[in-house]
C-alpha cells in the first residue's frame, strides 16, 4: 500500500521526463466555476480542468475535533482553487525493522522516513477537501458520469494527492465516456477512528466515514456546476478506501440517499470488526499520555490538547506494520450509529444498497503485512499468534483447525504458486496466506455469494508482477494497472459510465454469480487477461469467515 503510493507519487516526474522533449501545449485560460456566490478558479492541465482543495466541511479544529463534519454555509468569497489541501494528520509510520537493528538505528530510520513523508503529504488538522477533475470542455449541461475516489492506507494514513485523476479523466475521453472524478479528503487514525465506551456515548464514532458521507453529499449538491451528473455517481477506493466503499452500502439500512448509483472495490469489502467499545485500551492510552486521565469528560479534554502533544500520543499506538499487523488500532468499528452491526452480519442481515459493483484482490495481499511478523518461525508461534493477535476469544479447536487449513508447506504459502521460494521464515508465506485470507480474500468472496442473484456484480484477482521477490502480486500493486493508464482503468471509467465494465478491452468479462464464480485474472505475460473461478482455498476461507463472524477481529 506505502509501496504503491510511492510509485504513484513518481508519476508525474516520469511523465515530465518522458514530454521534455515535446512541444509545449498552449496555454488555456484558467478555469472558474460558481458555487453559491463565489467564483473558484481552477487550473488547465492539457484536455482536463482541476479544481484543487476545495473545502466541503467546516474545519474539523477546536471544539469540532472528535465531532461529526459539520457542512459549511453557501460559498460567498471567491477563492483559488489550484493546489491540494493537506492531509488529514496521519499516523506516524513505523516500518518493520528487524530486530538484529539497534533501538537507535530503528528510531533512526522511522525518523527520517517520517520526515520525507512529511514533505511528500503534508498533513494538518484543517484537511477535509475535495478535488474536481473534468474534461476542458465540460459545462453544468453535459451531465456526465461521476467517479468518487475514496483513498486507502489501512485507516491510518493517506491523502488525495497521491492519485492523479488526471489519467482517469484523460483516458476516459479517449474511450469517448467523458467522466468527472472527485477525490476526497477524510480524517484517518485517531482523528478519524477514535473508539471507546465515551465516543459511543457521544454518537462521534466512525468520523472518517462520516466525512466521507459529507463530502458525498457535497457532490450531490455541487457536481453539476462542473458538468457531472449528480444521479450518476460511483464510488471507487482501494484498501481502507474499498472497505469505506463497501460500508458505504451497507449503512442505513442500505438505502443510499440518491448518493451513489454504482460501487468498485479494489481490496477491501465488509470486514468483521466488533462493538467501537474494542478500542477502549487505545483511547485509555491517549487519555493517559495528554494528562485528560483526571478531567469529568475526557472526550472534551481530548478536544483542547495541543495538536503536537496529541500526536505524540497518537505515535505511541500500533501503525498498519506493527506486530498485530492487520488488526488496527484504528479502523470502522460497530457504533450504532454508521455501523449498527458487525458488517458480515448486515450483509447476512440483508442491509446491502442494490447497486451494481466490481470488488477483486491482488493474490498476495498478505504478503506485505507479514515483515513484521518474522519471529514467528515455529507451528506453534503461529497457532499463538492467531490466538493472542486475532482471535483472542477463539476456542482452541477454531485455531487448530485453522492450522491444518492453512498449512506450513512453503508451496500452500503466499506468495502464492511460488514453490518452496519466497520464505524469509518458514512461518512467513503461511501467515501471509491467512492475512490475506482473513482479511482481504474471504470477505470478498463471502460478500459476493451473499449477494448472489440479487444485483449485478463483477470480481477480479491481480496476479501481476508475481516474480517480485517476497511479496509477489502484493497488495495495492493493482493501481499500477490504474493510475499508470493501465487496463484496468479502461473497466473503471466504463462502468461508471455505463454501470457494466465491458468494452473493447480485453476479453469479455462475465458476472459473478455462486453457480459460475467467475474472476477476470490480470497476469503477466504474453496473456494479460484470462476468466478464472474463484474457488481456490475454498474450505479454508469459508471455515475462517464462520470463524470471524462469530469473533470479528
Amino acid at each position: 500500500m506505502l509501496f504503491a503510493s510511492s510509485l504513484l507519487r513518481a508519476a508525474p516526474l516520469l511523465a515530465v521526463a518522458a514530454l521534455a522533449g515535446a512541444s509545449p501545449l498552449a496555454k488555456r485560460a484558467d478555469p472558474t466555476v460558481k458555487l453559491d456566490n463565489a467564483t473558484v478558479t481552477g487550473s488547465a492541465s492539457g484536455s482536463v480542468n482541476k479544481f484543487l482543495g476545495i473545502p466541503f466541511a467546516q474545519p474539523p479544529t477546536g471544539n469540532l475535533r472528535f465531532q461529526l463534519p459539520q457542512p459549511l454555509s453557501a460559498y460567498s468569497t471567491d477563492f483559488s482553487a489550484t493546489s491540494f489541501g493537506p492531509a488529514c494528520p496521519q499516523q506516524p509510520i513505523k516500518l518493520p525493522i528487524p530486530d538484529s537493528l539497534p533501538q537507535q538505528a530503528k528510531d533512526a530510520i522511522n525518523n527520517v522516513t517520517n520526515l520525507l513523508y512529511d514533505v511528500i503529504t503534508p498533513a494538518a488538522e484543517d484537511c477535509l477537501t475535495v478535488n474536481v477533475v473534468a474534461p476542458a470542455d465540460a459545462t453544468p449541461d453535459s451531465k456526465l458520469p461521476v467517479i468518487a475516489w475514496i483513498f486507502g492506507g489501512g485507516f491510518e494514513v493517506g491523502g488525495t494527492s497521491t492519485y492523479d485523476g488526471g489519467v482517469i479523466v484523460d483516458r476516459a475521453i479517449d474511450l469517448d465516456v467523458p467522466a468527472i472524478y472527485v477525490s476526497m479528503n477524510y480524517r484517518v487514525a485517531a482523528f478519524g477512528f477514535l473508539a471507546s465506551k465515551e465516543v459511543k456515548d457521544a454518537g462521534v464514532g466512525n468520523l472518517g466515514l462520516q466525512d466521507q458521507r459529507l463530502a458525498l453529499q457535497w457532490i450531490q449538491q455541487y457536481i453539476g456546476a462542473f458538468g457531472g451528473d449528480a444521479s450518476k455517481v460511483t464510488i471507487w477506493g482501494e484498501s481502507a478506501g474499498a472497505i469505506s466503499v463497501a460500508l458505504h452500502m451497507l449503512t442505513n439500512g442500505g438505502d443510499t440517499q440518491g448518493l451513489f448509483r454504482g460501487a468498485f472495490m479494489n481490496s477491501g469489502s465488509p470486514i468483521p470488526v466488533g462493538d467501537i467499545t474494542e478500542g477502549q485500551q487505545y483511547y485509555d492510552y491517549l487519555v493517559d499520555q495528554t494528562g485528560c486521565s483526571g478531567a469529568s469528560d475526557t472526550l472534551d479534554c481530548l478536544r483542547g490538547v495541543d495538536y503536537d502533544e496529541l500526536m505524540k500520543a497518537v505515535g505511541g499506538t500500533p501503525f498498519i506494520f506493527s506486530y498485530q499487523s492487520l488488526v488496527l488500532a484504528w479502523l470502522p468499528r460497530v457504533d450504532g450509529v454508521f455501523l449498527k452491526d458487525d458488517p458480515q452480519n448486515l450483509v447476512t442481515q440483508g442491509s446491502v444498497a442494490n447497486v451494481p459493483f466490481i470488488s477483486g484482490d491482488c493474490d498476495d495481499e498478505g504478503t506485505l503485512f507479514s515483515f513484521s511478523t518474522l519471529n514467528v518461525t515455529s507451528d506453534d508461534q503461529w497457532s499463538d499468534y492467531l490466538q493472542t493477535i486475532y482471535l483472542p476469544k477463539a476456542p482452541g479447536a477454531d485455531i487448530s483447525q485453522l492450522a491444518t487449513l492453512y498449512p506450513s508447506d512453503l508451496s500452500d504459502g503466499s506468495p502464492f504458486n511460488t514453490g518452496i521460494a519466497n520464505a524469509l521464515t518458514p512461518e512467513f508465506k503461511r501467515l501471509a496466506a491467512f492475512q490475506g485470507d482473513a482479511v482481504f480474500q474471504a470477505p470478498r468472496r463471502y460478500f459476493m455469494q451473499a449477494q448472489s442473484g440479487k444485483q449485478p456484480m463483477w470480481s477480479f484477482i491481480n496476479k501481476r508482477l508475481k516474480a517480485i521477490p517476497f511479496v509477489g502480486s502484493f497488495h495495492g500493486s493493482d493501481l499500477l494497472n490504474v493510475f499508470f493508464g493501465g487496463d484496468m482503468t479502461d473497466y473503471v471509467v466504463r462502468f461508471a459510465a455505463n454501470l457494466d465494465p465491458n468494452g473493447d478491452t480485453g476479453i469479455s468479462w462475465p458476472k459473478y454469480t455462486t453457480d459460475a464464480p467467475n474472476m477476470l485474472a490480470f497476469q503477466d505475460g504474453f496473456t494479460p487477461q484470462a476468466i478464472e473461478q474463484d474457488n481456490y482455498r475454498v474450505d479454508a476461507m469459508q471455515y475462517l469467515a464462520n470463524v470471524t463472524l462469530q469473533f470479528p477481529i
